[in-house]
């Protein structure tokens, strides 16, 4: 291959083929009880807790794997995302009321779906779950 002086060598992927593209990555911040903050990047299509439990942030327990039949996911959305991410439906917020300290914001971290407006999306986990 011959470049010219305007060429771009594109990087190769991993096994010296095509170059990869750049995937958007959504990051999210989840802050501890204690202030501590873990700010991953989450895949386009996966839940709030599927980032968590993948990246282990303590905190989230998820005891049910995200089905929505427990309430040890529970976080509290950041007051400047409660609109991004949306309301509850019924079945969550009646699992919300197994929640420990349940508050306006809380939602189950298994029921927000990642997507590319959440960029920034700021979670707080509470001090302990149901």
């Amino acid at each position: 291959m011959v470049f010219g002086a305007n060429d771009v060598a594109e990087p190769l992927g991993p096994r010296g083929d095509a170059p990869q593209p750049q995937v958007f990555m959504p990051k999210i911040s989840y802050i501890s009880h204690e202030g501590t903050r873990y700010e991953v990047e989450a895949e386009i299509g996966t839940t709030v807790m599927e980032n968590a439990v993948k990246n282990l942030v303590p905190g989230i327990e998820a005891e049910c794997g995200g089905a929505c039949s427990c309430a040890t996911c529970h976080v509290y959305v950041d007051e400047a995302w409660v609109a991004a991410t949306g309301e509850p439906e019924p079945m969550e917020e009646d699992m919300l009321d197994f929640a420990a300290d349940p508050r306006p914001t809380s939602r189950l971290s298994c029921q927000i779906k990642v997507n590319g407006d959440l960029d920034g999306l700021v979670v707080h986990i509470p001090a302990r779950q149901a």
